[in-house]
């Protein structure tokens, strides 16, 4: 399959956490198949419109943000770049993770210090950016509609993407923007059926690269350990 943007992102285990996930959005990033939804009672909203616009990428936290492959650079040579780089970095565990929300979404976010998670993502980012074309005008003016701070249009054009290094939050996101009220509701109803299935603590053992179609739907090409 041709994929027309890459990118670094955790993505759990095959296990209920994954398994649930998929359904939640409904879009499982390991077979890159759809997922049938699971019924869940005292949602707002249908589920598809609820979890629509994170659908595409699956159930991840990302690592390096998905970019275009730089003039000259090839799949190929991407997949050995990364998995020489795992076999530098060692896994990071963390205290946990727990349902929150993060603006007008809801996420999973870290428990407690997430700087060795952090400093694992600088890695990534600096060590593979010779693989990342630069962005485009439309790209740039998308994400400046964010109201970049100083530090973040700083790191914008140095990496692409205004997230990354100091600038990091990991999070795994669940839904699409919501109302207040609206996130009070899916929290109250997706608590349950999510919180038991949250890992504690949680290690990040390996990283897995996937890749764009040309739907705009995201894909697992490959998974690999982390070995340092």
């Amino acid at each position: 399959m041709q994929f027309r943007r890459y990118g670094i992102y955790y993505t759990p285990h095959p296990g209920a956490l994954a398994d649930f996930g998929a359904r939640w959005l409904g879009w499982d990033v390991a077979s890159g198949q759809p997922a049938p939804h699971p019924d869940i009672p005292g949602l707002p909203a249908p589920l598809p419109d609820i979890t629509a616009t994170p659908r595409k990428y699956g159930l991840h936290g990302t690592i390096k943000p998905p970019f275009h492959l730089a003039e000259g650079a090839t799949a190929a040579a991407l997949a050995d770049a990364l998995h020489i780089l795992c076999a530098s970095l060692a896994p990071v565990t963390l205290d946990g993770l727990h349902l929150a929300r993060l603006g007008r979404f809801l996420a999973l976010k870290i428990d407690g210090d997430q700087t060795p998670l952090a400093n694992l993502a600088a890695s990534v980012v600096q060590q593979l950016d010779p693989f990342r074309a630069p962005p485009s005008d439309a790209e740039l003016a998308r994400r400046r509609r964010a109201r970049l701070n100083a530090r973040q249009e700083a790191l914008l054009a140095q990496w692409g993407y205004p997230y990354v290094l100091d600038e990091f939050r990991f999070h795994i996101t669940l839904t699409g923007p919501l109302a207040p009220e609206q996130a009070v509701e899916v929290e109250t109803a997706l608590a349950p059926h999510i919180t038991p299935l949250l890992p504690r603590p949680f290690t990040v053992r390996d990283l897995t690269l996937v890749g764009e179609d040309i739907s705009g739907m995201f894909h697992e090409i490959h998974r690999y350990t982390l070995t340092g």
